[in-house]
C-alpha cells in the first residue's frame, strides 16, 4: 500500500492503517519518503547486460478518482506517447537513469536480461526515479504493445540472446489511450460475479482492444472476478481522439456494476 499524504493527519492515518493491518504482511515495515512534486511517467527499455534497447514512454492515472484524487489504485488508465515526456527529457532518462543501473547492475555481478520498467518523476529538477520495475506496467502495457509495429517476440530474444545490439523497433506515430474499468466499490470493497454485456459489439470497431483482467467465462457470458476487470484501449491520430474512441467504445457496454474515470488522459490533452 502506498500513501501519498497531502497533510501531516492523512500520513498520520496511513500509518494507523499499516499497523492494524489493512495490507497484510505487506505492512509490516512502513518506509517513509521524500514527496517529490511534479508530473510522473513511466520510461521502459528492454535490457541485455550494459546493452540498453529503449522502447518509449507513457504516462497512467493511479488515483481513483477524477483530477486524480482519492485514493491510489493499480492503474485507472494510462497514454502513450506522453507530451511531458519530450525527446530531450528521454535522453535524459536514457543517459543518466536506464543505462547507469544497467551498467551498475553487471559491475556488481547481477547481469540482467529483460524490460527494465522506471517510473520518474518531472519536476523542476528534471527526471527522479520513484520506482524500477522488471517488467511492462498495467495498464501502461496496453498503450505501448498496440503502438508497436515491430513484432516484440524477435526483440525478446535477441534481449535473451545478447543481440540487442543490432536490433531496432518501429512504432506508430499515432496515440494510444486506456480506459480501466472496475467494480464499483475498488479499490475498497466491490462485489464479483455481475455480468458484462456488449463486449463483441468491440469486435467491430477498428483498433480498439478490450483486454481482460478481473473476469471469466461462465456458460457463454463475461462475469466479473477482480476489481480491476478491463482495460479498453483505442488508437487515435492524437491522445484526444484516442481518448474520445475509448470512451465510445466503452459507452457501448451493458455493465451496471462497474465504473470507470471519464477524464483519462486530461494532462495531455489540457497541455496541447
Amino acid at each position: 500500500g502506498v500513501t501519498v499524504a497531502a497533510s501531516l493527519a492523512e500520513a498520520e492515518a496511513a500509518v494507523v492503517a499499516l499497523a492494524e493491518g489493512q495490507f497484510g504482511q505487506a505492512g509490516s515495515e512502513i518506509v517513509i519518503e521524500e514527496l517529490l512534486r511534479g508530473e510522473e511517467a513511466s520510461f521502459f527499455a528492454l535490457v541485455n547486460g550494459d546493452t540498453v534497447l529503449p522502447l518509449v514512454g507513457a504516462q497512467d492515472h493511479k488515483a481513483v478518482g477524477e483530477g486524480d484524487i482519492g485514493p491510489n489504485t493499480g492503474g485507472m488508465g494510462s497514454y502513450s506517447p506522453a507530451p511531458v515526456l519530450t525527446e530531450h527529457l528521454e535522453q535524459r532518462i536514457i543517459e543518466e537513469i536506464i543505462v547507469p543501473v544497467a551498467r551498475a547492475m553487471v559491475e556488481e555481478g547481477h547481469s540482467y536480461k529483460g524490460v527494465l520498467y522506471a517510473g520518474v518523476m518531472i519536476g523542476d529538477e528534471g527526471p527522479k526515479v520513484l520506482e524500477f520495475n522488471v517488467r511492462f506496467g498495467d495498464p501502461e502495457c496496453q498503450v505501448l504493445l498496440p503502438r508497436l509495429m515491430s513484432d516484440l517476440l524477435p526483440a525478446l530474444i535477441a534481449t535473451r540472446d545478447g543481440e540487442l545490439a543490432h536490433f531496432d523497433l518501429r512504432w506508430l506515430p499515432s496515440a494510444a489511450l486506456c480506459v480501466v474499468m472496475a467494480a464499483k466499490g475498488y479499490p475498497g470493497d466491490y462485489e464479483k460475479g455481475s455480468e458484462i454485456k456488449g463486449l463483441q459489439k468491440l469486435d467491430d470497431m477498428d483498433d480498439v482492444i478490450a483486454f481482460h483482467a478481473g473476469t471469466r467465462l461462465e456458460e457463454g457470458k463475461v462475469i466479473t472476478a477482480g476489481g480491476r476487470v478491463l482495460g479498453v484501449t483505442a488508437l487515435g491520430g492524437d491522445v484526444a481522439e484516442a481518448q474520445a474512441r475509448a470512451y465510445q467504445a466503452i459507452d457501448m457496454l451493458d455493465w451496471p456494476s462497474g465504473f470507470c474515470r471519464r477524464d483519462i488522459g486530461w494532462r495531455a490533452i489540457s497541455s496541447s
